[in-house]
């Protein structure tokens, strides 16, 4: 399926790497990096984009981009990840320089972070694309339905069935409304639904493989129209063993066989091979599938020469192996198991290559990006020291305004409420004369002791002294303490204490609107000893500090 997906993106235009200007150099310039990317001449290819590069035909990212195509034709994958991810990370911060290429690079470097085992890590970079492009228009289409094409795969990989058909659903909804919008031709709609297709053959629902077997059948005749001969007879191709595999699998092997009998064996091309093979294993004509896979092996033997990789044999050798033991040619599978003990020796010394050769140019590259950013440095160091000064005064700013406010409206708060406490304690007042002016057989004993204990209460001096109590009280109207709290339970509703207590709090509080003495001298006339307790009592009677309440009365 990757090289059909690389042939679809090439021959359809997809990664609009070498899309030319209108200025006259630029088009030379163009025209030499096409003639280098035909020839697979990776050195051309590098030396046309530096010239590019440093002649701003190009920017830095695209640059990259570029670069990272070069060397993933020829097939360095390690280094073309490196610049994939470096087009992708200078453009994350401002995508809207090019969305083609932040789209496009962002979703190959994901590929080969998905390919390294990294599956966390390719949705990591997949979820901030989609993030980044979310409700933007000018973000290709077709990027959005292949980025959540790969990550259905890699929901799949970590047994998110649910998930992943989801997403699948999802990637086929955009393709679709973006092919019938006339934006987007049939062929990518062909990816995902091949793809779409062969995830729900691999979960057993046969029923709903058929639906996308329909809809992958519909796209692949909408192909039909288009001058393209090879691909459409690529997708012809496709579609057919999709079906085939599908009916093999519902357990109709005569009609499985009878439509794959019926395809021409020279339109099976390299793309196709693996499909007409798996069929062919799965049929029991292991036969014609270690032919199939002998053919596949000899289609790459040319490129790959005495280099063999891991993937390769994994791919290629092993199944070819394996469909020769089961067709019983065992003299043929000893030679191609010679081969793979081979094959493996080769794989580790040419990785060993690769990987020297890659790291060097990764070092070179990495060397490269420290120096210019030591150039930068200084600079945005300083930008930094202006921006973080720009900010630190732009917050004491804003802190300044909202304790203003939050000042001006507190003062506002407290104004109100002085006004309410007034109104209160002249209720209180007036209650208590009205008591006093009743006739005294119309008292209780302990009304009339209450009458007692306000007019005893006028007296500064009785609650001002920090050693009233309950007792001194008592001792002062000749009665015994019991009474005193019966009394003030019935017609206060508060004990001794909170009784005094309340007298010294308003002597305080009349202190602070009379008087100009600190609020530390007032506290010790009012006969409390203790100044958090002092504050603590104030507070909860008149749900203000001293000093509030002392600015509150200034303004009332």
């Amino acid at each position: 399926m990757y090289l059909l997906l690389c042939l679809v993106l090439a021959l359809t235009g997809c990664t609009n790497s070498n899309k030319a200007t209108d200025d006259g150099k630029s088009r030379v310039a163009w025209q030499r990096y096409d003639e280098a990317y035909k020839a697979k001449d990776l050195h051309r290819m590098l030396a046309v984009i530096d010239s590019m590069e440093q002649a701003d035909i190009i920017f830095t990212a695209k640059a990259d981009y570029l670069r990272a195509h070069a060397h993933d034709r020829a097939w360095q994958m390690r280094i073309a990840e490196q610049f994939y991810k470096k087009a992708y990370e200078a453009l994350a911060d401002n995508p809207a320089q090019d969305w083609e290429i932040y789209g496009d690079a962002g979703y190959r470097y994901a590929h080969f972070v998905n390919q390294r085992g990294d599956v966390e890590g390719c949705q990591a970079i997949i979820s901030a694309i989609l993030s980044n492009a979310e409700g933007n228009s000018d973000f290709p289409t077709i990027k959005e339905a292949y980025l959540l094409d790969l990550m259905a795969g890699c929901q799949v990989q970590l047994n998110q069935q649910d998930a992943a058909k989801r997403t699948y659903l999802k990637a086929y909804e955009i393709m679709q409304k973006a092919y019938v919008e006339g934006d987007l031709d049939p062929f990518n709609m062909s990816v995902i639904c091949y793809n779409t297709f062969h995830f729900i053959m691999e979960t057993g629902d046969y029923d709903e493989a058929t639906v996308w077997l329909s809809r992958l059948e519909e796209v692949s005749h909408a192909c039909e129209q288009y001058d393209d001969s090879m691909l459409i007879e690529e997708f012809q191709v496709h579609t057919a063993l999709c079906k085939v595999v599908l009916l093999q699998a519902q357990g109709h092997e005569v009609e499985a066989a009878a439509i794959y009998d019926s395809i021409p064996d020279s339109h099976i091309s390299p793309p196709n091979i693996d499909a007409a093979a798996d069929y062919l294993m799965a049929a029991g004509r292991y036969g014609e599938a270690a032919d199939m896979y002998a053919r596949l092996n000899n289609t790459f033997v040319s490129a790959d020469s005495a280099r063999k990789s891991f993937d390769i044999i994994k791919d290629r050798i092993t199944p070819y192996y394996i469909a020769l033991r089961k067709a019983g040619r065992n003299s043929d599978a000893l030679v191609i198991a010679d081969s793979i003990s081979s094959a493996i020796d080769s794989a580790l010394v040419w990785q060993k290559r690769d990987d020297a050769t890659e790291l060097a140019i990764i070092y070179q590259t990495h060397e490269k990006d420290l120096r210019i950013a030591d150039l930068r440095f200084t600079v945005l160091q300083h930008r930094v020291i202006v921006g973080a000064l720009a900010v630190i005064l732009l917050l004491i700013g804003y802190l300044l305004w909202r304790a203003y406010i939050y000042n001006k409206v507190l003062a506002v708060k407290n104004r109100r409420l002085f006004e309410q406490i007034q109104q209160r304690e002249q209720t209180e007042s007036q209650q208590r004369e009205e008591l006093q002016t009743r006739p005294v057989e119309t008292l209780t004993q302990n009304q009339l002791l209450y009458n007692r204990l306000c007019e005893l209460m006028k007296n500064p001096d009785v609650y001002t002294s920090p050693d009233t109590n309950h007792e001194t009280l008592a001792r002062l109207l000749g009665t015994n303490h019991t009474y005193i709290y019966a009394t003030l339970r019935e017609c206060a509703n508060m004990t001794p204490a909170d009784f005094i207590n309340l007298y010294r709090i308003r002597h305080a509080a009349l202190l602070l609107t009379k008087t100009d003495n600190p609020i530390g001298l007032i506290i010790e006339q009012s006969g409390i000893t203790n100044r958090s307790t002092f504050n603590r009592i104030f507070r909860e009677h008149y749900s203000m500090s001293p000093s509030e309440y002392r600015n509150a009365a200034k303004q009332a």
